[in-house]
């Protein structure tokens, strides 16, 4: 990787794998929020403990619409939304065993998307179709991941590593919301951490100071000191970051990294030896024009040497926690509608990291392509920029 400091970005060496220079929006340039998350990377769509067994559970990848459910096994499995037969969701189905019954006409499913039952069927009837789609499923870390690409690309793509969740020394919050922005919008948010402004009355008056930050071809990372200067800070910010709960002014190192497609966030205190809190983060788009994204993060706090002390302070890390996330999303999706409006990106971004940061999420996804879909209205349907349209990820 190659490092560089906060006056700018170092040339890129050649052959250093790094985002070559680039002009943000200049010509020829594709419009990063018309890029979409590509979809050979295992991706978080449900939290475990909503996929209950014996029941269906709806989600969804970038407009492709996906049933999970839970056998009497406790094995999850993800199918094609939909019912070969009449398109009925599956999701508002039946769970018999380790099949899933469509709801309409009791059509059954195996795991793996084949029909495995048309109660009615006889043999004059004719051939019935194969069934849908099935997807590669795994859980880890309290949370449901399906492969929603090339299917034999899965058992080759790991699982995001995260050595903190289960560690005896650190505890997990899970979090799950879903935001209106394109999901590029919220690697922005965390990584530029000079927003701190957008959180005075939640955290004071912090100045956050980058010490370098580096890039590659599918990663950018930055490291920040964090320095409190003033201001009131909500109690759960302290307890976060280990200060107890008087607080202190001692300075914070946050190291941030996009690793495509996943996000890191690890804050260590002054003179600590390993991170208080560790943050990971999946932006999973929902819709097909990806203009609308399901947040999955995972809090993994160190637990206190006192017994207990991390229970007692948990009600008050979340509500810091939600009220810094309410903040962030207000901003995030008024960048989304300001893109709306305008048709196109129109940022004039000058923060060095930010724009090493947009061509990672250039270069690893895919086009959003036009889809035609039958409108049923008059006038442009269907055609590029036609109200019909829609997108999808270019396979």
């Amino acid at each position: 990787m190659t490092e560089t400091d906060e006056a700018g970005a170092a040339p890129a060496a050649a052959g250093s794998g790094r985002p070559t220079p680039h002009r943000d929006g200049g010509p020829g340039v594709a419009d990063l929020r018309r890029i979409g998350a590509h979809p050979d990377h295992w991706y978080p769509v449900a939290v475990s403990r909503k996929v209950r067994k014996g029941r269906a559970f709806a989600t969804a990848f970038a407009g492709e619409r996906i049933a999970l459910y839970r056998g009497s096994s406790g094995t999850v499995y993800a199918l094609e939304d939909r019912c070969a037969h009449r398109q009925v969701p599956l999701s508002m189905g039946v769970v018999e065993g380790e099949t899933l019954r469509c709801c309409y006409h009791a059509w059954a499913y195996r795991g793996d998307g084949r029909i495995s039952q048309i109660p009615y069927l006889s043999k004059g009837d004719g051939r019935p179709p194969r069934g849908v789609r099935g997807y590669p499923v795994r859980e880890a870390y309290g949370l449901v991941f399906v492969f929603p690409g090339d299917p034999d690309r899965a058992d080759g793509t790991p699982l995001p590593h995260l050595p903190a969740h289960g560690s005896p020394r650190y505890a997990t919050m899970t979090y799950s919301r879903t935001v209106h922005c394109h999901y590029s919008f919220m690697h922005e948010n965390l990584l530029d951490m000079n927003h701190q402004f957008l959180h005075r009355g939640v955290v004071g008056r912090l100045r956050p100071e980058l010490l370098a930050h580096r890039a590659d071809a599918r990663s950018v990372e930055a490291r920040y000191l964090f320095t409190h200067t003033g201001g009131r800070r909500d109690r759960g910010a302290s307890l976060l970051a280990a200060e107890g709960l008087g607080g202190s002014d001692s300075s914070d190192v946050m190291t941030i990294r996009t690793e495509y497609p996943y996000q890191t966030l690890d804050l260590v205190p002054e003179n600590a030896q390993r991170p208080a809190f560790r943050l990971w983060a999946a932006y999973v788009p929902e819709d097909a024009e990806q203009r609308r994204c399901h947040t999955y993060g995972l809090l993994m706090i160190e637990k206190p040497r006192v017994p207990g002390a991390l229970h007692l302070a948990r009600p008050f890390i979340r509500r810091f926690t939600e009220r810094v996330f309410a903040e962030d999303r207000m901003a995030v999706e008024a960048e989304q509608r300001a893109w709306d409006e305008q048709g196109e990106d129109r940022n004039r971004e000058v923060f060095s990291l930010i724009l090493d940061v947009r061509e990672v999420l250039r270069a690893n996804g895919v086009p959003i392509r036009p889809r035609a879909v039958a409108c049923g209205t008059p006038g442009p349907c269907g055609g590029p920029g036609g109200a019909g349209a829609t997108t999808g990820p270019a396979r």
